[in-house]
């Protein structure tokens, strides 16, 4: 089985997540990603941010990503910890894609 572990930018925050299945996705420009894998808690500890996550993306069989807003794409040897980082953190290395030439306009 293939594990990746999928990085992207999702409403200014950086998305870190795991799945068993990335492909083009058949929306043209779009990553399709399916099959999230998640920690099973076998201990009291409780992560937050994977906690958030799953009821994030409860109920989703599989959900598109433009392909501006993903960072990295790794296919990894085991599941790690999925996570959510703030886009601006001080010592962040990660850049966002430049914006639209045009801002549309109300009315």
């Amino acid at each position: 089985m293939h594990i990746f572990r999928v990085t992207f930018i999702n409403q200014g925050q950086v998305y870190q997540i795991h799945a068993d299945g990335v492909r083009q996705g058949d929306l043209y420009g779009f990553v399709e990603i399916s099959g999230l894998l998640f920690d099973e808690h076998t201990s009291v500890v409780i992560d937050p941010a994977e906690e958030r996550l799953k009821g994030e993306f409860s109920g989703v069989s599989r959900f598109m990503v433009p392909m501006q807003a993903v960072i990295r794409i790794d296919e990894v040897e085991r599941q790690g910890q999925n996570r959510i980082l703030e886009l601006d953190a001080v010592d962040s290395n990660v850049t966002p894609f430049p914006s639209p030439p045009y801002t549309p306009t109300k009315g």
